[in-house]
């Protein structure tokens, strides 16, 4: 059998490599290709398109990434034609996802779609498309079933892979020994975003935040995990003379649950972070005609994901103008010690990570995905 998958972010890379390794279980000697980044061709998927080819965030940014990026979106389009395979797993990722959905359902290429756009929250009229050009909703939140039961799509919810994950292994003092750190010490962790522009847009109010904490107090180490679609010497030259105080480090669930707090940038990265545990402030920024076109788009009034599971506010949100260093230091401060704000956290986000783990039953959320994707003929992907 073979599959193409696309996922055009470091999440839905590490989605689609357990995807792979889930599907190659019940259909050994499958073959995989598509887009995604290098644990998705670590897992064995031949890839056409590296996902940081086509990782742009922003309606104006995309805007200027068209050419290349329509380059690409045309050379899967012609490689899913050559290889007729016998279904499409789309990842995330909607405005190349949805559009490829289109152009594989011509192919007469069942499409899959596993983690959905969050058109729940915004762009809700994307739907149709998905009415149209999708076979089947994989769906990794309780919630997202019924919202596509109400516009007519089949759907199935797996529950989330990340609350299936087990914890990294790793002992403090061996990741510290790991990455030149002092175990000592307490450990801020940075995620700036996985994409570039993300990264671009995030990392120097991060930055500036640094510089007053360390002017406070000695007492503190900064870390910054790098995305499997981010290159670490560019992520170096990004930081510039903060390589000094801020370590790359290479796995984002270890660095965040070791460390005392965090600063995540909006996306799945929040929900990783809380199923660590570890307190955490949401940041995001976007460029001001970004957010001045996209917030007319939002249905909802809050963008952190463990926030919107939760259905109140867990942890605090700061978004575009609210995204200054000096709030930063002030919502860190006050989780990072000891006290009823720390502890009224650590409550909500146990809370987060029970309901991510209900009702999606004993076995993995990949493996009960690929048991979609396959059916249960015989090993034969359904037909639409």
């Amino acid at each position: 059998m073979q599959f193409l998958l696309s996922a055009g972010e470091a999440s839905g890379d590490n989605y689609g490599a357990q995807l792979i390794d889930a599907l190659r279980q019940l259909s050994p000697g499958a073959e995989f290709f598509g887009m995604g980044g290098e644990k998705m061709r670590a897992a064995g998927a031949d890839l056409q398109v590296h996902a940081h080819e086509v990782a742009v965030v922003g309606l104006v940014e995309v805007l200027t990434h068209l050419p290349a990026i329509h380059k690409r979106f045309r050379h899967v389009v012609a490689e899913a034609g050559l290889r007729k395979p016998d279904a499409a797993i789309l990842i995330d990722f909607p405005d190349f996802n949805l559009r490829l959905a289109k152009e594989l359902h011509a192919l007469g290429i069942p499409v899959f779609y596993f983690v959905s756009p969050q058109i729940w929250a915004w762009r809700t009229g994307r739907v149709k498309q998905i009415q149209q050009y999708v076979h089947k909703m994989i769906v990794i939140f309780p919630f997202e079933q019924e919202f596509y039961r109400r516009h007519g799509v089949e759907v199935s919810y797996v529950g989330h892979p990340l609350a299936y994950l087990p914890p990294p292994e790793v002992s403090r003092p061996e990741f510290a020994g790991q990455y030149s750190l002092f175990p000592r010490k307490q450990w801020i962790a940075l995620l700036p975003g996985s994409r570039r522009k993300e990264l671009r847009m995030n990392l120097p109010v991060m930055l500036e935040a640094v510089d007053l904490l360390r002017e406070q107090s000695n007492d503190f180490e900064y870390l910054l995990p790098v995305a499997s679609t981010l290159d670490s010497e560019w992520v170096r030259y990004q930081l510039g003379p903060a390589t000094d105080w801020v370590k790359l480090t290479s796995d984002a669930r270890a660095t965040v649950m070791l460390s005392r707090a965090a600063v995540v940038a909006s996306g799945t990265a929040t929900v990783e972070a809380a199923l660590t545990g570890t307190p955490f402030i949401v940041v995001y920024r976007l460029s001001p005609l970004t957010w001045l076109l996209g917030r007319r788009l939002v249905s909802v009034d809050t963008f952190a994901m463990p926030n919107l599971i939760a259905g109140r506010r867990v942890v605090p949100e700061l978004i575009q103008s609210g995204f200054t260093a000096e709030n930063v230091v002030r919502e860190l401060t006050a989780i990072l010690a000891d006290g009823p704000a720390r502890r009224q956290m650590q409550e909500g986000l146990q809370e987060v990570q029970q309901r991510l783990r209900d009702n999606a039953g004993g076995e993995s959320p990949t493996m009960r995905a690929a048991r979609e994707i396959l059916g249960n003929h015989g090993g034969k992907v359904e037909t639409i």
